[in-house]
């Protein structure tokens, strides 16, 4: 899943970023309305996390320009104004999908963004196969000719990646922005290290095809 936190608090917005990490989310962060909208123009975001005051570009602003899209973000009120007519201008008014008032609690905030990704429109199929593999996203299940497999949650998403590309190649680039987000370096070797141990759990090192210059893909 990937988030945009669009808060400029930069010490809660960094606070939130880490906790939503280590909840296996992928998140990047953006300080101003402006940039929140652009970011969204540019990337596939599964739930924008929205703070209705920031600078530039109001919050309440980004929601309804957003809203105009053909498939826009899950968006989350994140704001002080918690009055009752505060949550329901956010909702009926902005179009928002969900509103939490500040101070919130944690789990209360990662439930709210994973019920909202649930939700999401054009959901893709809850059931992958590619050869022997077998993928239940709703259970986080997978299985090789039968087998179960315990993936870690980057394996996980690194698999269903590949899966969903039904037997293309899909780019070290493209991995780190749908598994991972703009916090990890370019040239990391953290996708080569979580190929390399998906390929172990899959069965080897022939499962995975690495073609230069084009990426991995899920060999026949």
């Amino acid at each position: 899943m990937r988030v945009l936190v669009a808060e400029d608090h930069a010490v809660l917005a960094r606070t939130v970023a880490r906790g939503l990490r280590r909840a296996s989310m992928a998140v990047d962060l953006a300080a101003t309305g402006d940039e929140a909208e652009r970011m969204c123009l540019l990337t596939d975001y599964d739930v924008l996390v929205l703070d209705r005051d920031l600078p530039v570009l109001t919050g309440d602003e980004v929601c309804r320009r957003l809203r105009e899209l053909e498939n826009p973000p899950r968006i989350l009120m994140l704001t002080a104004a918690g009055e009752i007519a505060d949550k329901v201008y956010g909702l009926e008014e902005l179009g928002a999908d969900d509103y939490l008032a500040k101070p919130f609690d944690f789990a209360e905030l990662v439930a709210r963004i994973q019920v909202l990704y649930r939700r999401a429109p054009k959901s893709p199929p809850v059931v992958l196969r590619h050869e022997g593999i077998r993928m239940d996203r709703t259970r986080r299940e997978v299985l090789v000719h039968g087998r179960p497999v315990d993936l870690t949650p980057k394996e996980f998403a690194v698999l269903h990646a590949l899966l969903a590309s039904r037997g293309g190649p899909v780019s070290h680039r493209d991995l780190i922005r749908t598994v991972w987000d703009e916090n990890l370096p370019p040239r990391t070797s953290a996708v080569r290290a979580t190929v390399s141990r998906l390929r172990a759990k899959l069965g080897g090192p022939d499962t995975i095809a690495a073609d230069t210059g084009r990426g991995y893909r899920l060999t026949p």
